[in-house]
Parts: structure tokens; C-alpha cells; sequence
């Protein structure tokens, strides 16, 4: 139910907060609900994901950024579900545990919680949320872009590499074949000696791994593969990540070189065929050699 006003025990604004700083919009959104109401309530969405940059904030350090501003405030958490109206329960749930007996009125905007919300209490659209959202976005934005020279920002840094899930990158390679199989396109990076397969990270925008697997082939050495196949897939020991938690899995793929001149690019030294019966374990980088053995497998 949605009304423009209602004189409710309590206010509720329903929000992420995920900023670094209250700004002039959250003080009068939220001075505002405090004249409206004797108590004022703020449920905090809280993300499955840590540390993104849409969530960059764990729940106590945006309840302790609001209650030094509103230390009369109540702050509460409302973690992220997949449907609108099992949310919407759980919501009307913590506030009747809060405040068994209180009468509430939920504040939102039109790009909020508000069109979403199926429980029983009334809600109330503000116009100043949108702004809230956009304004959000770029104090995160530009917080991103400044590092402060204090103890306190080091530390939260470091808090926010240690409050992360540990992280798999995936990566693809690709065994590229000539038309009979007999020979195999590699690469070989500046300053080292052995070669590799072409490869690299996985897009987070690409539809696929083998469109990945088509990327990196085309940017790498310019030549047109057929369909990729996959092979397998393999912990990769990248010396970038040799001391760290996170680490680089694989998917290799092989696929038949259908057209273009092979020539080293991006930042690739060296594009060479090589005879497929000649090559051993030592002409790949150690990194490499896990994938060739998965290739002597398929």
C-alpha cells in the first residue's frame, strides 16, 4: 500500500549508504524522516559479495558513518535475497522484532525498494532518491581515485583485502593446429625463452570462454581459428600469484588455424609454428607445461 504521508511510530529508510561520506542529500533525506517521526529506523542492504564496487562497504562501517551523524538513529541490516517478495517479508520481520508494537512508514524513491515492496507497511516515494543514487555512484567513483597519506586509510585498505572471499581468475588458452594437425601455432613473450599458448584473462562482458578463447587469438597474433574445442582446464603457477591466496585456473582450448598471417602483437614478441613430433615438455614455459600434458591426454 502506498500513500503520500503517514504519521507512523517510525520511519524506515530502506538503502545502501555505500558511500564514503554522508553527503548534503543523505542529511536532508534523512532530517527530514526524524521531524516526521518520534523514532527513526535505517535498514542497510547488505550484499552476498564482498567488497565490489557497488558494495565496496561492510554493514558496521556504514552504521557508525550514520550514527555519528544521527547517533539517535537505528540502524539495521537487511541481507540481499533473490525474490522481491521473500525480502519484502523478511524486512516487515526485522522491523516488528525491533519495535513489536510500532506503526511504520517506509521511505523510498521511484528507482528504489518502494515499487518492489509487497509487505504491510505504507511507503512513501521520495523525490530526492535518485539523486541519492546518482550522488552515490560518483562519491564512490571519485573516492577511487585519490589515496590519502594516513594510518587510518592504510588500515582500510588492508581491511578491505583480508574481508574478501578468495578469488579464482579465470584465464583461456589455445592450442592453435594447422589444418592436419601435424603443426602447432605458439607464442613466446618478450625476455623469455621458452614459448606458450596464446591466452589471457576472461572478459567479464563476453557471452562465452570460447568467444574469450577467439579475443585473444585475434589480438595476440590477428588469425582467424575455427570453432575452439575445450580440452580441460588447470591451475595455472603464474609467478604473480605464487605468494598469494588468489590464483589462475585455465581453459584450455585447441582449435584448427583457418586464415590471416600469423604476426606477433599486443603483447606477444613472437608467433612460430612448430612440428608437433619435435615439441617436449621443456620448449613451454614452466606455467605452460601442465596444458601440454593435458593436450598429450585429449
Amino acid at each position: 500500500m502506498k500513500e503520500k504521508t503517514d504519521r507512523t511510530d517510525a520511519g524506515v529508510i530502506v538503502g545502501r549508504f555505500q558511500v564514503p561520506h554522508l553527503h548534503e542529500a543523505h542529511l536532508e533525506l534523512i532530517r527530514s524522516v526524524r521531524e516526521r517521526h518520534p523514532i527513526t529506523v535505517i535498514v542497510l542492504g547488505l550484499s552476498p559479495t564482498l567488497v565490489t564496487r557497488n558494495n565496496p562497504l561492510d554493514f558496521e562501517s556504514r552504521k557508525q558513518m550514520i550514527l555519528d551523524a544521527f547517533p539517535d538513529v537505528t540502524v539495521l541490516f537487511l541481507k540481499d535475497v533473490p525474490d522481491d517478495a521473500d525480502w519484502s517479508r523478511k524486512l516487515d520481520q526485522i522491523l516488528h522484532d525491533a519495535y513489536p508494537t510500532a506503526t511504520f512508514t517506509l521511505y523510498g524513491g521511484r528507482a528504489s525498494f518502494v515499487s518492489l515492496y509487497t509487505g504491510k507497511h505504507r511507503t512513501v516515494e521520495m523525490e530526492r532518491e535518485q539523486e541519492l543514487f546518482v550522488s552515490g555512484t560518483e562519491l564512490r567513483r571519485e573516492a577511487s581515485r585519490r589515496a590519502k597519506a594516513s594510518a587510518d586509510f592504510r588500515a582500510g585498505v588492508v581491511f578491505a583485502a583480508f574481508n574478501q572471499y578468495p578469488k579464482c581468475f579465470p584465464t583461456v588458452d589455445v592450442a592453435i593446429y594447422n589444418a592436419d594437425g601435424t603443426k602447432l601455432l605458439l607464442a613466446r613473450k618478450p625476455h623469455e625463452k621458452e614459448h606458450r599458448f596464446f591466452g589471457g584473462f576472461a572478459d567479464p562482458g563476453s557471452p562465452s570462454f570460447e568467444a574469450d578463447a577467439r579475443r585473444e587469438v585475434q589480438e595476440e597474433c590477428g588469425v582467424e581459428i575455427s570453432d575452439p574445442i575445450y580440452v580441460g582446464s588447470a591451475l595455472i603457477d603464474d609467478w604473480r600469484y605464487r605468494n598469494e591466496v588468489d590464483k589462475i585456473k585455465t581453459l584450455l582450448f585447441r582449435a584448427t588455424y583457418l586464415s590471416g598471417r600469423p604476426e606477433a602483437a599486443d603483447d606477444i614478441a613472437e608467433a612460430r609454428w612448430f612440428e608437433v613430433k619435435a615439441l617436449t615438455p621443456e620448449h613451454f614455459v614452466a606455467a605452460h607445461r601442465p596444458l601440454w600434458a593435458l593436450l598429450q591426454k585429449a
